[in-house]
């Protein structure tokens, strides 16, 4: 059976923004989805996400699509990496994704970043996994440096970039048929 699995962002939940609506489309067409409540969602933690992502991941294969928001993109980037090496996954969207931050205020929103944004990423390996990857950006993303993460986006992953005019953080609307389509195209 073909799942999705969405991972909401930092301080987000399973029911914020578009990610419902996304889980009822998806699961009228046939999908099992599951979108599981991240643990310290406010104090994001690399191990404990990734561990959260093996926990709900029971099967990881190609009947299996990831898509993440934000930090989540991150997750599933570091959840792709820790894979065994024969592993094939059926396809990733990533949605506001990120490898640097821009408007980081406080000295403690800096001291959660610094892991996700230092800690190396084998790209390589992550697209030993899978081939097919789908990143969705917005040009007024107030957290996202658009130009060089989109580059990274294209360049290591060989992802399909789409970048939406005035869409914020791409958790504030309700509905992100982008997501949809993209899928569909996997």
């Amino acid at each position: 059976m073909k799942q999705v699995i969405i991972i909401h962002g930092w301080g987000g939940n399973p029911e914020e923004g578009w990610l419902p609506w996304a889980r009822k489309i998806l699961e009228s067409t046939g999908f099992k989805v599951q979108i599981p409540a991240m643990p310290d969602t406010e104090s994001p933690d690399i191990e404990k996400w990734v561990g959260i992502l093996r926990q709900t991941i029971t099967k990881p294969d190609e009947q299996a699509y990831l898509i993440g928001h934000s930090i989540g993109c991150q997750a599933i980037l570091r959840y792709l990496e820790s894979l065994p090496v024969s592993i094939k996954i059926g396809g990733v969207i990533f949605v506001a994704g990120w490898f640097d931050l821009d408007n980081i205020e406080s000295d403690e929103e800096r001291a959660i970043a610094k892991p996700w944004i230092n800690t190396p990423i084998d790209f390589v390996k992550i697209k030993s996994h899978c081939e097919k990857f789908t990143v969705i950006l917005s040009d007024n993303d107030p957290f996202g440096f658009l130009e060089s993460n989109k580059k990274i986006f294209e360049e290591k992953l060989d992802a399909r970039v789409l970048v939406l005019q005035n869409r914020g953080h791409l958790i504030e609307t309700q509905e992100l048929p982008e997501v949809i389509r993209e899928i569909e195209k996997f």
